[in-house]
């Protein structure tokens, strides 16, 4: 359920960052008719901020024009994630690259040892017996901690932007047990490394990590596409 809004200064954003979690969270499913009225009702605030925050929407690919029906939740596209899984994976690379260089050349803190100890700990605790929801958080808690860890503000800006379209496609292949085991598995691997400073390594296993990520789950929608 989308639960109305606080009265607040900043509408506009603050509509955008709900209707971008109910997308992400499946509440709001490709191919759902979304219109100014129903939004404004449901979030108990005026049709103006709703449809600034539509456009918005509409320009970064989350919500999609179909004429006469109107705005529509865009439907998962397996050509247009892959792209975006491609630009993650060099991305995460060079995160988890500058994260294990940072670790070689003056070390890490132990609070924040401690913290991807415990995000790791935490997800492969979900992988057997975590919701999809919970899975899909602590895995953009993981890798937006690597980001953080590379002091690029840059590839955190970038990542950001797309999660969202990341996001409400992990659910996607997370249904198969043994894919979220390999998955923390991974992360694993990859926390090891950075912690270890080895940055060739770490870029080579995070790159890896993505790439598969993204493939997997365009393979799996190109599948259901030719059955539908």
């Amino acid at each position: 359920m989308i639960e109305p809004l606080p009265v607040q200064f900043a509408l506009v954003d603050l509509v955008h960052d709900r209707l971008v979690a109910a997308i992400a969270d499946g509440t709001l499913k490709p191919g759902q008719r979304i219109t100014q009225d129903d939004i404004a009702t449901r979030l108990g605030v005026s049709r103006q901020p709703v449809s600034h925050a539509l456009q918005v929407l509409r320009r970064r690919g989350l919500l999609a024009d179909r004429g006469r029906r109107g705005l529509v939740v865009a439907p998962l596209d397996a050509r247009r994630l892959r792209e975006f899984y491609q630009l993650r994976a060099v991305l995460d690379g060079l995160a988890a690259s500058l994260a294990a260089t940072r670790v070689r050349a003056s070390g890490l803190p132990s609070r924040e040892r401690k913290q991807g100890r415990a995000l790791l700990a935490r997800g492969s605790a979900l992988a057997a017996h975590g919701s999809i929801a919970e899975l899909v958080a602590a895995d953009v808690e993981f890798h937006s901690l690597v980001h953080c860890w590379s002091g690029n503000q840059a590839v955190i800006d970038t990542v950001a932007e797309a999660w969202p379209h990341f996001m409400r496609s992990m659910g996607v292949v997370l249904a198969n047990p043994a894919v979220r085991r390999r998955i923390w598995r991974e992360h694993g691997e990859i926390l090891d490394l950075i912690l270890a400073g080895e940055p060739v390594a770490a870029e080579a296993a995070a790159r890896q990590h993505t790439w598969v990520a993204g493939e997997e789950t365009a393979v799996s929608l190109e599948r259901a596409a030719s059955v539908a």
